[in-house]
């Protein structure tokens, strides 16, 4: 006789206070992306400067990918209905995607205008005003991206840890566009405006390559770490005192910041449905409490349903006539 177990373990992913934090933050990310992109534009139009223009759009596009981001987590941490009875945590995940492609996006765009402004010999004027600009940019997204960075840890979140990823990126072009336009005025040589716009386009399309990477393993249920995995594992394996002789079919994944584990479990022969199904309450236990935020289901089985070729965990001598 088998019998199903089911759990969600802890981690506050459906908790209202770190839903609440994770859209608070993303709404900073948002009005801290749209100033920037006013004040940049104003500048680089002043100025003439491509870099400074390709700093706008590069923040533009950050400033698609917070929207995103804000809608998402929003989504993500809604309740399970009829028709996403697993929920909606990967939509999170579908947002860190978009921003990657967002991404790549605006670093052609970037090159392009770096390119057109190499060749047509393109000035920068009124440099100081540049600078000003980029160096206030530099400070907010300094702050803003590490802001998102611990939010982004401490709850899990994918959606923000992308954006955070986004404002990082936008910090150390913001920094080269800094260092590039006082090179400019110092040696007035036009050309390096346009280079430094270049090497922006370069950095920004690592970002949005990694980005959207790790975001597509989610999305094809691609398992947890190895030493996640092990984890669970050391788990059940604790549990071979109280009747578990071994598992089969563990099977792991993410989803947005939820955890999902499903796998099988064999009980010593004559261990009680009552029994066992306490012990499958524990393991998932033990799982949430060591992977916070992991939704663990646990098939039960006798020990007579073990396959050839399965792991057993150690255990003490079966009684004369259980088959293996």
């Amino acid at each position: 006789m088998t019998a199903t177990a089911g759990g969600a373990g802890a981690g506050g992913a459906d908790g209202s206070e770190p839903g609440g934090m994770k859209a608070r933050t993303a709404v900073l990310s948002v009005v801290s992306n749209a100033t920037l992109i006013l004040l940049k534009v104003i500048a680089g139009t002043i100025t003439g400067s491509v870099a400074i223009l390709t700093e706008a759009v590069h923040s533009s596009i950050d400033l698609v990918a917070s929207i995103v981001a804000f809608f998402s987590v929003r989504k993500a941490d809604e309740p399970a209905d009829e028709s996403h009875r697993y929920g909606h945590e990967k939509i999170e995940n579908l947002a860190a995607a978009i921003e990657g492609i967002l991404i790549l996006v605006g670093s052609a765009a970037i090159a392009f205008e770096a390119v057109r402004h190499l060749v047509n010999h393109g000035r920068v004027q009124t440099v100081g005003l540049g600078i000003a600009v980029v160096a206030v940019s530099l400070g907010v997204n300094i702050v803003v991206s590490f802001r998102l960075r611990r939010t982004a840890q401490s709850t899990g979140s994918p959606a923000l840890a992308g954006d955070a990823a986004h404002l990082g990126t936008d910090a150390l072009t913001s920094a080269a566009v800094l260092v590039g336009l006082v090179l400019v005025a110092i040696t007035g040589a036009q050309w390096i405006d346009p280079v430094v716009a270049l090497a922006v386009a370069a950095l920004v399309v690592t970002t949005g390559v990694r980005l959207l990477a790790q975001a597509s393993r989610v999305l094809v249920d691609e398992s947890l770490p190895p030493e996640e995995v092990e984890i669970i594992r050391a788990a059940i394996q604790a549990l071979s005192p109280q009747g578990v002789v071994g598992y089969h079919e563990l099977r792991t994944r993410r989803a947005g910041s939820r955890r999902y584990v499903d796998l099988h479990v064999q009980f010593r022969q004559g261990t009680s449905l009552e029994d066992a199904h306490r012990t499958a309450h524990q393991l998932q236990d033990q799982i949430a409490d060591r992977l916070p935020g992991t939704d663990v289901l646990i098939h039960l089985e006798p020990e007579d349903r073990v396959r050839p070729g399965e792991t057993l965990l150690a255990e003490p001598a079966r009684r004369p006539g259980a088959r293996g």
